[in-house]
Formats: C-alpha cells, structure tokens, sequence
C-alpha cells in the first residue's frame, strides 16, 4: 500500500467518530442548543460498548453505546430543558461526571489486568471491486461495518433538514423559539429530540472507537473528540454537507501522525499528536467572524 493510500484510509479512520459526534452535534445546535456534554455521552457510549460487548458481542456492545450516549444526553436535558440551568456549565459538569464515573467503573470491573483480550470488534469490512479503486479504494471500502452508515447519514439529514416539516420545525426551532411556538410547534419537545439524537449520535462514536479500533477502553479515550466536534460544526457553518468536509479536514490533521511514521519524517510524535488540538484552536479563531451560528444558540430560556 502506498503512503498516501495509508493516509487516506487513516484520514477515513479518524475522522469516523468525529463524524458520528458531529452529526449529532449539527441537530442538537439546530436546536439552539450546545451540548458540552457531548464528551460526556461519548466516553459514556464506549464503555457501554465495552461492557455489552463482553456480554453480547459486538452488535449488543452499539445497542449499549447507544443507550449510554441517551441516558447521558437525558441528564443534560433534564437540567437544561426542566430545571433551565446553563447550557455551558451543565454540559461541563456531565462531562467531568462521565469522564470520572467511567474511569472509576472500569477499574472496579476489570482492574489493571482491563479486557483488551476479551472485547468483541468489529472487522474491516471489504466491498470486493470498489475496494481496489486507487487512492481512495482501500479509505472508502474497506473500514470496519461502523463507518458505511456515515455515507447514508449525511445526504439523509441533509435531505430532513431542509426538505421535510420536522427539519423545518427544528431549524425554527433554533433560530426563533417565540415564532416557533406561535406557528404551533412544541419547543420542548424539538428540543428533547435533537439532544436525544445527539446522545445516540455521541455513544455511537463511543461505540467506534471501542468496537471498531482500540478493541478495548481505555479511561479518557474520547480525548476531547466531543469539543472537536462542536468546532466541525461551527467550521462546517451547520450545514450537513459542511460538516462532512469540516469532519474530513479534521481527520486528516489527526492522521497526520501516521503519514509522518510512514515516510520517516523526523518529527516528535508528541507534536503530531497535538496537531489536532491546535487545528480546533485556530478554526474557532477563524470561523468565529465568518460562520453564522443559528440565532437562538445557546440562549437561555427562563
């Protein structure tokens, strides 16, 4: 395989829990809200999947992930939805939460020997012809089972966003909640559905990471996958289409590190490492002046 064959295959790999994330994210944020606390639901989903696939295998492992992601999304909405607390704040706190309570949980179930043998992953899945096309054959055809869906989500929410009443409703929903009301649409509930999704969409990305490339958990395995996806959102101007190449940019920065193994380029891995928190710092320093965010972002109802 050719180096920039690895690349872009890493490129796909990478950017595959960032895409989950980030879908998640886009709707939530159609919403009028910013969920913080998407850390929170993707460390969360992948040790659901740790522990469901050690009891299930790996299709039991994304159904624990997924309900992980919700029961953490569900936490969130109450404080912010019922109780009307900060989104900020809130969402911070249920990340330290999630990011404490797993790591806690996964020392008291498995110790320092942890389940690296014992959890169930899923394997690369080859499409026979596609995967041999040049560059992009091995990138796009030949990922673990968790990736494929990514090509249908993508042009189906784009397709619900702007051509169907619900997509409407959410984006009204996000831009004008008093209008939205007034038109006969139920905030709360647009609201409890776009950040329930976002939770599924989070532990998905938990459930990618565990069951479709570590093979195992490991304690802050998100590794801020959750802030980099509200920055995807923000470059790719909450749009589905711009998310997609916002997720990609992102996934190659982080794959930087296997090009840079792959021809021997004499730099510390400490730096490639590091890469893709430094991409999010001057995205949100760019895109801050140029995307426009939905109007009701973040806005606190009383």
């Amino acid at each position: 395989m050719s180096a920039t064959s690895a690349f872009a295959e890493a490129v796909v790999r990478v950017a595959t829990p960032l895409a989950y994330a980030a879908l998640g994210e886009l709707v939530v944020e159609r919403a009028g809200i910013i969920n913080i606390g998407l850390e929170g639901s993707i460390i969360a989903g992948a040790y659901g999947a740790l522990v469901f696939a050690g009891h299930g295998g790996a299709i039991f492992g994304v159904a624990g992930a997924l309900l992980a992601g919700i029961l953490l999304a569900t936490l969130f909405a109450v404080f912010v939805l019922v109780l009307r607390a900060d989104q900020i704040i809130t969402g911070t706190a249920i990340s330290m939460l999630a990011l404490g309570t797993t790591g806690a949980l996964y020392q008291t179930m498995y110790g320092s020997v942890g389940a690296a043998l014992t959890t169930p992953t899923f394997a690369p899945m080859v499409i026979p012809g596609l995967s041999s096309l040049p560059v992009v054959g091995r990138a796009l055809f030949a990922q673990p089972v968790m990736t494929y869906p990514l090509y249908l989500l993508f042009p189906i929410l784009a397709w619900w966003l702007y051509r169907t009443a619900d997509g409407l409703a959410l984006r009204a929903v996000g831009e004008k909640p008093s209008a939205a009301a007034a038109a006969g649409i139920s905030v709360s509930r647009v609201q409890w559905l776009a950040l329930l999704f976002g939770g599924a969409m989070g532990g998905l990305s938990g459930a990618t990471l565990v069951l479709a490339q570590a093979g195992t958990f490991l304690e802050g395995m998100s590794a801020g996958r959750g802030f980099i996806a509200i920055a995807i959102v923000a470059l790719g101007r909450w749009t589905p289409l711009g998310v997609a190449g916002a997720v990609l940019l992102f996934g190659a920065a982080g794959a930087l590190q296997f090009l840079a193994q792959a021809m021997a380029w004499p730099i510390p891995y400490s730096i490639s490492l590091a890469t893709p928190y430094v991409f999010t710092l001057v995205v949100l320093a760019v895109a801050r002046g140029r995307a426009v965010a939905p109007v009701a972002l973040g806005a606190h109802r009383e």
